[in-house]
């Protein structure tokens, strides 16, 4: 590449080869840029034709790989040629190819350090029923969480909570992202703000009842393919970023994610708050687990200050934006043990604020259409960053129009939502364990 933004002056003393899987997600374009800018050598493997890190100039190279999903050997086999190819030190995924690299992961280790926990712990994570088993086990609070594996169990479950009367539901794939296919009790959004409460709740359940008396039709339900019933918790959606060592955290944030792509879709604000609650609740499970790698958690807190964890990431998650070069992140991933050897964990710095500017767009104009208050939206936009925009680095900014229109045309395509479009050949729904 011809053009170079400045590294800072904390560079490591020693230059490293890094390959990033993922070179589409936003979180990915950051981190290239932390640890160029830290003096590394950055590589990036992606199988999309247009990604963020393709035109960087953080990025040494950019490699177009096989669908980690549908063609998940020859995938394997190429990222393996890259690190021998490059003598790639440190290989870190980032998106859901976590998966299929945990699959590889014994035979890439004997080439470099693989940022990856074991596919079994990695699907007892990511599957939504196992997490909250796992967690409660621990003692630890999550919302009841039930099991569907048919159309059957779907009525049945339908019957008993009824009679249960305890509350309104969440349905949802075990394997899902960015909330697809999610069906929230409609009383849990906005929609009918500004009616009475009375009339927005009545309303609500209302709906909700047409909606879940039956599962969607074109949907499997099945042991292979189950969905759960989460019972709803009412507060403020909060979510978090960690970087694990031994059992042990080596980086943190805990963020507010007020502003998302819908009511229930994928975070496009981001602002770093302390929370211990949340931070202990992270502490204790990671502990527990022994986990290592990157890992994140949706919270909820309720008005009475109680948090209660939804689901888990075990991958990167958009709280990599709250952190700036120079903050230690590159450390963490690099040389984890010397934190934990120091006893320190590395934070964002107080009011860090994030945001994906074009969706974040999109969210003013809900806020205009009267789902939320425009004066907060607009203070939010204030001074906020776009972690795609970097004045030295303007390509990847250009870019995000061709991953769009890319997206959509296979949307289109094969009939399903855009995001799906985003994340069709990378997803991992329990395969091949």
């Amino acid at each position: 590449m011809t053009t170079r933004f400045m590294k800072n002056e904390h560079q490591a003393s020693t230059s490293l080869n890094v390959l990033l899987t993922g070179g589409r997600a936003p979180v990915t374009l950051d981190l290239a840029r932390m640890f160029h800018r830290a003096g590394h050598r950055v590589y990036v493997a992606e199988s999309m034709v247009h990604h963020l890190c393709r035109l960087s100039s953080a990025v040494e190279q950019c490699f177009m790989v096989p669908s980690p999903r549908h063609e998940t050997e020859n995938y394997l086999l190429e990222i393996e040629s890259l690190v021998q190819t490059w003598q790639i030190d440190l290989l870190i995924p980032m998106c859901e190819e976590v998966f299929y690299i945990a699959q590889g992961a014994e035979r890439l280790r004997d080439h470099c350090r693989v940022l990856v926990s074991p596919i079994e712990q990695l699907h007892d994570l990511h599957h939504k029923y196992h997490f909250i088993q796992l967690a409660k086990s621990l003692d630890l609070s999550v919302p009841d969480t039930r099991l569907i594996n048919s159309r059957q169990e779907w009525r049945e479950a339908q019957a008993v909570l009824e009679i249960e009367g305890e509350g309104e539901w969440v349905w949802k794939p075990v394997y899902s992202r960015f909330a697809a296919r999610v069906r929230m009790p409609i009383s849990s959004t906005a929609d009918f703000e500004g009616d009475a409460p009375d009339q927005k709740i009545y309303a609500g359940k209302m709906k909700q009842q047409r909606l879940q008396n039956d599962p969607p039709g074109d949907t499997e339900i099945s042991s292979a393919s189950p969905w759960v019933a989460q019972a709803y918790v009412a507060g403020q959606m909060l979510c978090t970023y960690s970087v694990a060592y031994e059992g042990e955290i080596v980086a943190h944030t805990t963020y507010d994610s007020r502003y998302r792509t819908g009511s229930v879709g994928a975070s496009v604000f981001f602002e770093h708050v302390e929370h211990e609650g949340i931070y202990e609740w992270v502490r204790q499970f990671v502990q527990a687990t022994g986990l290592s790698g990157q890992i994140g958690f949706d919270f909820i807190e309720t008005e009475d200050g109680q948090v209660y964890a939804i689901e888990c990431n075990p991958r990167a998650t958009s709280g990599i934006h709250l952190f700036h070069p120079g903050d230690g992140l590159v450390r963490a991933l690099i040389a984890p043990e010397e934190l934990v050897k120091a006893a320190k964990v590395i934070i964002p710095k107080q009011g860090s604020k994030a945001m994906l500017m074009l969706p974040m767009l999109g969210s003013g104009l809900q806020q205009l259409w009267g789902k939320g208050s425009l004066r907060t939206w607009m203070t939010a936009w204030r001074g906020t960053r776009d972690v795609v925009y970097l004045r030295l680095d303007m390509k990847p900014l250009f870019e995000q129009f061709a991953i769009v229109l890319s997206a959509w045309r296979l949307a289109r395509k094969h009939k399903f939502s855009l995001t799906e479009a985003l994340t069709h050949d990378i997803e991992w729904n329990g395969e091949q364990r």
